[in-house]
């Protein structure tokens, strides 16, 4: 029976690799569309093919980057969680590789779809055809049938604060995915509401308690202490969960909705501090007093830089979704920075902190210095970009209200253009680096066996 246990443990090892694995190869392939898209930018006759226009290489940089780098890169590693707290195998590793191939064919088939300009339509995030998002969906659906089982059968008794944000990811992502996709909601001020909705709730209701949840193992774990309270986890957890679903109509400020649903929005956009609050602190207190192993290990340093990410960026969010900074700011060159600090900086910046934290593969691992070199050209590159297009948004912003000629708006912007580019390509060599680091974690013949200790539940 310890063998067939090892064997288990093995497989549910290999499928935790091979989703990260796919999901790295996913952003190597959207960091490349984005690069692609923010050079146009300074050169507007950079390859001139249709295929390769601005219009069908945006959504491929967008899709692949969401559904492909970060929803494949976190689904793996909530395996990993689900295993390690339930102290037992996964469930089924056949089944996760069923997901996985359905999640590359719906990736693959948005890839060709959308350069060959078929989509749904201008709804951002959502262009995928309806058949594609189906079998994307599908696999979202085996991969949370998987992990409810696995934890269903859990050799502990309680159910780590970890499971309880994965668990609501895809108890939440169904119906996400309906009410996005609903034929009845494709047209007139339906379709602004519903738009609102999804590209808002695809952050905070899958990839914020997906990526907070793996977080709340791999801290304490990479800390070799507990949580620093896990009342303000479950606090965040609700929270969550009660401001989150509306406040996307705050990108429609101004727009034709109801103005109860506009006030809503920003209203619960404030309460939506709280559980960002919780969470940061959180992170942040339980890493007070480990700062001389903080600065020898520079997974952590990821995981505080995203901690950092999801406080600033979320207060952003807020502020700007007042009806004064709305009016200034949106649909302007800042809601491309806030996009990025957050699903970049919060999301993408923990998620590598989780991937660096283990040694699940092999004992050995990349070596510091290129962990640190990944960390300084992310980081640089999300900084640069931050500012360019803060900036940039600002003086678009001002110079719309002051009523002046578009065009003066578009060369303001120039140069900010350039500096987009240049930290949109620090970003991109990151993820090379983070390709190879990978593979040098790769498994080997022997993995290593699941850890005897998980952190206090």
């Amino acid at each position: 029976m310890a063998g067939s246990g090892a064997a288990e443990d093995r497989a549910s090892q290999s499928v935790v690799y091979e989703y990260l694995a796919w999901a790295v190869a996913w952003l190597l392939i959207g960091s490349f569309y984005g690069t692609l898209a923010a050079w146009k930018f300074v050169f507007p006759d950079l390859l001139p093919v249709e295929w390769h226009s601005f219009g069908r290489i945006r959504p491929i940089h967008t899709t692949s980057i969401f559904s492909g780098w970060l929803s494949l890169g976190l689904i793996g590693l909530a395996y990993l969680v689900v295993c390690r707290t339930s102290r037992r195998p996964l469930f089924s590793a056949a089944l996760a590789r069923i997901a996985l191939w359905l999640l590359n064919v719906a990736l693959l088939a948005g890839l060709l779809t959308l350069s060959l300009g078929m989509t749904r339509g201008p709804v951002e995030y959502r262009e995928w055809l309806a058949p594609i998002a189906a079998f994307f969906a599908a696999g979202v659906i085996l991969n949370g049938i998987n992990i409810f089982l696995t934890l269903l059968w859990r050799r502990t008794e309680e159910i780590y604060i970890s499971n309880w944000f994965i668990l609501g990811a895809f108890a939440w992502a169904p119906t996400l995915y309906v009410v996005a996709y609903l034929p009845a909601f494709d047209s007139g001020m339906a379709n602004v509401v519903i738009q609102a909705y999804f590209m808002h709730v695809v952050l905070g209701l899958w990839f914020t308690p997906l990526v907070v949840g793996i977080t709340y193992w791999s801290l304490p774990r990479l800390l070799r202490k507990p949580i620093y309270s896990y009342a303000l986890g479950v606090l965040a957890f609700w929270a969550n969960l009660i401001f989150y679903p509306l406040i996307g109509a705050h990108h429609f400020i101004f727009a034709p909705l109801p103005w109860w649903l506009q006030s809503t929005a920003i209203a619960l956009g404030i309460g939506m501090l709280i559980p960002v609050i919780a969470t940061s602190a959180n992170f942040l207190l339980t890493m007070r007093g480990s700062w001389r192993f903080i600065r020898h290990e520079p997974a952590l340093w990821f995981i505080m830089a995203g901690a950092l990410c999801y406080a600033l960026a979320s207060a952003q969010g807020t502020l700007q979704a007042f009806r004064t900074a709305n009016a200034l700011l949106h649909f302007s060159n800042n809601t491309i920075g806030h996009a990025h600090f957050t699903a970049y900086g919060f999301v993408s910046f923990l998620l590598f902190g989780a991937i660096y934290g283990q040694r699940l593969f092999t004992a050995k691992g990349p070596a510091a210095p290129h962990v640190r070199l990944q960390f300084w050209l992310s980081l640089g590159g999300l900084a640069i970009y931050v500012v360019a297009m803060t900036a940039s948004g600002v003086l678009q912003g001002l110079s719309w209200a002051a009523e002046r000629p578009f065009i003066e708006s578009v060369a303001a912007s120039a140069p900010w253009y350039l500096l987009r580019a240049i930290g949109g390509s620090l970003m991109a060599l990151s993820h090379m680096v983070l390709a190879w680091n990978l593979r040098l974690m790769r498994p080997q013949q022997q993995l290593l066996p699941a850890a005897a200790a998980e952190p206090a539940q």
